[in-house]
């Protein structure tokens, strides 16, 4: 993926191996993934086999998704160049300040406009906003962070200016950064996301614990947010006087827009197309591949976190605004069935459900599917090699659908 144990560059095209099947390698894999029984799947082979002797679809590859030839408006693009919250800053390094144009509130839709244009290889730096201090029962921000010690003049303007213009969608928390529109994106491609850097834009971030929300729903009946600050020179969040916290910086977020045909989706919840995947690996060095599902695959990020522990159990992490810079590429017709990660010393596999169990499922299947298909193994014997030497981590239990992540050690290989 983005690097080997030894640091030198790697084809993402050879190291995503996987490529498009035919109409009966896709009904055997639904049946191998215990999604249809052999009742069904025999039924679907008969109708294979029938098709074939007419010479109809059998043996061809699987029909690409017809929003692959879906327009995309510019007119927020426009809008955000004439703002000049959008400028290009070098061959090939552009940047996105936050602002009422360039961010959206709650929700993730693979029919938005995008903000900017790019070719695959750009780097981007994005500014993003916390949503905490700006939600109903907390807005207006200054007014918030004055109630916990944090001066006006240290709240963000475009913070301010956010909760002064955009219309909150009512269906997640998250403020959004608008999509990045990748020329020559098309569903069944993988978005490359090689993280460079993740900084936090303020010295302070938010813990917010709710009622009926988190892992313990019913014994923390409570709203409470407690304000922490940071000494940047040092890396460390002030949790009290005798707890300091190291700063570990990840883009909670980071999404391509899912399929058109799910309409608007909740910010809350990740699914195929990343989103709300809250794994703290994620930090800057580290390479996210993000199935595509819409042209132009249109990459999103925000709900920026200082720190987090796996699970992430009261319902946040240090929420903080944060500036993140990508480099943006492709891998063409190699797709993914689930998002995958890569850390220098990892590879990462998840698994999403909202039944924690099913979750571990997903997971150890993908870690089979990875490991047969970059480093060969047979099915049983990636089935062994998971129990032996990968470590199945809980990514986080209060976003909905819940997380499971494989640490495979690259270290394990030859």
């Amino acid at each position: 993926m983005a690097e080997r144990a030894n640091d030198h560059p790697v084809d993402h095209a050879k190291t995503l191996s996987s490529v498009p099947g035919t109409y009966r390698q896709f009904v055997d894999e639904l049946f191998r993934l215990r999604l249809i029984d052999r009742e069904q799947r025999d039924f679907l082979a008969r109708g294979l086999r029938h098709a074939a002797e007419k010479g109809d679809l059998a043996e061809r590859a699987l029909v690409p998704p017809s929003s692959m030839h879906l327009a995309v408006g510019d007119a927020l693009e426009r809008r955000a160049l004439k703002s000049g919250l959008v400028r290009e800053e070098g061959r090939g390094r552009f940047r996105v300040l936050a602002g009422p144009e360039t961010v959206h509130w709650g929700y993730l839709w693979g029919a938005a406009e995008p903000v900017l244009r790019l070719p695959p290889g750009a780097t981007v730096t994005i500014d993003t906003v916390s949503h905490e201090g700006l939600l109903a029962d907390q807005g207006p921000p200054e007014a918030f962070f004055e109630r916990h010690g944090v001066a006006r003049a240290g709240v963000l303007a475009d913070a301010a200016a956010i909760y002064a213009k955009v219309q909150h969608s009512g269906l997640g928390p998250h403020i959004v950064s608008a999509p990045i529109h990748v020329e020559g994106a098309e569903p069944g491609d993988v978005l490359v996301v090689k993280i460079l850097d993740a900084v936090p834009r303020v010295p302070y971030g938010v813990n917010t614990m709710r009622t009926n929300k988190g892992g313990l729903p019913d014994e923390f009946t409570l709203n409470r947010s407690l304000v922490i600050p940071f000494d940047l020179e040092r890396q460390v969040a002030k949790f009290s006087d005798n707890i300091e916290v190291p700063l570990a910086p990840f883009f909670g977020i980071m999404a391509t827009g899912p399929a058109r045909s799910l309409g608007r989706l909740s910010s809350v919840p990740p699914g195929a197309y990343g989103g709300n995947i809250d794994l703290k690996d994620l930090t800057a060095g580290t390479t996210l591949y993000l199935p595509v599902h819409v042209p132009g695959a249109l990459f999103m990020c925000g709900d920026g976190h200082a720190a987090q522990g796996d699970g992430e159990v009261d319902l946040t992490a240090i929420e903080t605004s944060m500036t993140g810079t990508f480099a943006l590429d492709l891998v063409k017709g190699r797709p993914l069935a689930w998002p995958r990660a890569e850390t220098r010393t990892h590879w990462i596999c998840l698994g999403l459900h909202e039944d924690l169990n099913e979750a571990m499922r997903i997971c150890i299947r993908e870690t089979i599917k990875f490991l047969g298909e970059e480093k060969g193994l047979a099915p049983a014997d990636a089935y062994a090699l998971a129990s032996i030497a990968v470590d199945f981590e809980v990514t986080q239990v209060v976003d909905q659908v819940k997380g499971i992540h494989a640490m495979i050690p690259k270290g394990i290989f030859r």
